[in-house]
C-alpha cells in the first residue's frame, strides 16, 4: 500500500546536499536490484544546479526484468505504484523507514526515460533557462499550491519548448 499523499506544493532553493542524497539513494537501490540493474539517473529538478525544487529526489532504474526489479524492491519495503500514467514505467513510493524520495523503473528502452535526461541536460547546459524556469515553477506553485495537476500542466509547455531547443542544439 502506498504512502504518498496529496501535500501542498513547496519549491525551494537548490541545495547542494541533494547530488549527495541522489548518491546515497543510487547506492541503496543499485545494492538491492545487484545485477538487474543497468543504470540509475538522477532526474528532475534536484537534478540540475541552481534550480529551485520540490525537494524530493527523483530516481529512474532502467532494468533488465520489471517483475523481478519489483520483487526486490517490494522486500526492502518499496511499495508497487504501478505505472502512474506513464506507460511502460513502473513507480514505487519509499519505504517507510527512508527519507522521501521517488523511485521509478524501466527498461532501457523506454521513451519517457530519454526525454527526462534530454531535459535535464539541457537545463543543466543552459544556466539561463535554470532561472526562467525557477520562477516559473515558483509562480505555480503559489498559484496551485494543493493543485499538482494544474502545476505540472502548467510546467509543460516550458519543458516541451526546451526539449524542441535542445533537439535543434543536438
Amino acid at each position: 500500500m502506498s504512502h504518498r499523499r496529496p501535500e501542498p506544493i513547496e519549491i525551494e532553493d537548490y541545495d547542494s546536499a541533494w547530488p549527495e542524497e541522489y548518491e546515497r539513494l543510487k547506492a541503496r537501490v543499485v545494492g538491492v536490484l545487484g545485477e538487474l540493474v543497468a543504470r540509475v539517473e538522477h532526474v528532475g529538478s534536484t537534478a540540475v544546479p541552481g534550480l529551485a525544487a520540490k525537494p524530493i529526489i527523483d530516481l529512474y532504474a532502467v532494468v533488465a526484468d520489471l517483475d523481478r526489479a519489483s520483487e526486490r524492491l517490494a522486500k526492502v519495503g518499496y511499495a508497487p505504484e504501478g505505472e502512474l500514467g506513464v506507460p511502460g514505467r513502473l513507480g514505487f513510493a519509499w519505504p517507510p523507514d527512508e527519507k522521501r524520495h521517488h523511485l521509478y523503473i524501466c527498461a532501457a528502452d523506454h521513451a519517457g526515460l530519454e526525454r527526462v535526461v534530454r531535459f535535464r541536460d539541457y537545463m543543466r547546459a543552459n544556466p539561463d533557462e535554470v532561472l526562467a524556469y525557477g520562477e516559473l515553477k515558483r509562480e505555480l506553485a503559489a498559484h496551485h499550491r494543493n493543485e499538482r495537476d494544474a502545476y505540472a500542466e502548467g510546467k509543460g509547455p516550458f519543458v516541451e519548448a526546451a526539449l524542441e531547443r535542445s533537439e535543434v542544439g543536438a
